[in-house]
Parts: structure tokens; sequence; C-alpha cells
């Protein structure tokens, strides 16, 4: 039986935002979106932009009568009040927390590390916070992509909404790659089977 899930990357909207750490889950929706050749749009009236697509066992974009359906979201409103769009979002699609899996970064896991998990506390980070206020559960699944601690005594909201340095932009796109991989096998192959390929 085939069923829909919800993939949130969280980040900030606008030009100005684009490339700091805290928008990686923005890169890696991105990421999924060129993947199945569709293009975000505006919902009339919603604080949310989404694409529609399928997943199969040959990754997203694929069809069949065992494909799963995917929504593809990035939040317009600020990082704080991500659950906003993230509740209309799910009641709009009539969704379940568990069938909500969100990427976002990690300040405790080293710079490009994945881990994957159901459930859990929102560990400081406010979208994940916005996000369990609006849904009334935290039961929904995480896409960590590790980010590191900031340097010296930069203060962490400083360094999320900052640049990632020029050796982390050496090998970025590659790593944003392996987080949509990882995304992908949540969605066919279970959280188990995604841990034991990508948690680092």
């Amino acid at each position: 039986m085939t069923q829909t899930w919800l993939i949130v990357g969280l980040g900030n909207p606008g030009p100005g935002y684009a490339s700091h750490r805290h928008n990686i889950g923005y890169m890696v929706v991105d990421e999924l979106v060129r993947r199945a050749r569709v293009t975000l749009s505006r919902t009339r009236l919603m604080p949310f932009e989404s694409a529609t697509t399928r997943i199969t066992a040959a990754g997203i974009g694929g069809v069949g009568a065992d494909a799963d359906k995917v929504v593809l979201l990035r939040s317009r409103t600020f990082m704080n009040e991500t659950g906003r769009a993230v509740g209309k979002a799910a009641r709009y699609f009539s969704l379940k927390p568990e069938q909500i899996v969100v990427i976002h970064d990690e300040l405790d896991i080293d710079f490009a590390r994945i881990r994957m998990k159901l459930g859990g506390g929102d560990n400081g980070h406010n979208g994940l916070k916005s996000i369990r206020a609006a849904l009334g559960s935290g039961d929904f699944y995480r896409v960590r992509f590790g980010i590191g601690r900031p340097p010296g005594r930069q203060e962490p909201h400083d360094f999320v909404l900052s640049a990632f340095s020029t050796t982390e932009r050496k090998t970025l796109d590659v790593e944003i790659a392996r987080a949509a991989d990882a995304v992908e096998a949540l969605l066919t192959q279970g959280l188990e089977r995604a841990q034991n390929l990508f948690n680092s």
C-alpha cells in the first residue's frame, strides 16, 4: 500500500540567507527537486512553496504502481515560525507527524556527518521547536546534517547565520547530494536500513 510523505527543508527565505549553514535543509530539498525534475511553486494563501512527485525503489521521480507520493516543501516563514508552514501543510495534505521528514542543520554533529532518527527533542533548534508546537508532537523523522560547533567564542546564533567556510564549500555539493541520498533511502528502505547506510 502506498502512502504520502512530506519532506521539509528548514531554512530562512530570501537571497540574503541562501548560503547560510542554517539553510542546509533548503539546499537538500533543492537537490531533491532537481532530481525529481519538478519545480517548487506557491500555494495560494499558504506560507510555503512545494512540489509534488513520487518515489520508488529506483529513486525520487520514479513511477509505478508501488510509487509513494512525495511533497517537497520549503517554508516561506522565518526559521522560528516554520511550524506555521508545516502545520498548515500537514493539514492541507492530511498527513500525520510520522509521515513528515524534516531536514535541518545540527550544531552537535561534525560538518557533513548525517544522523537520522524518529522523534526526539528540539535540542535548542528553533525550527524544530516551532514544528513540535504546531504538530503537537515531536514524532516526525529528522535528517540532521552536521555543521559543527562555532570556532572560538563565536555565538551559535551568529555561526548558523553565516556561510560555510572555504574548505567546507569544496565538498558541500557532494555532501548535499549524500544527504539527499539519505532521504531517499529513508523513504524507500526504512529508518533502520537508512541509519546503517548513512549515520556517521
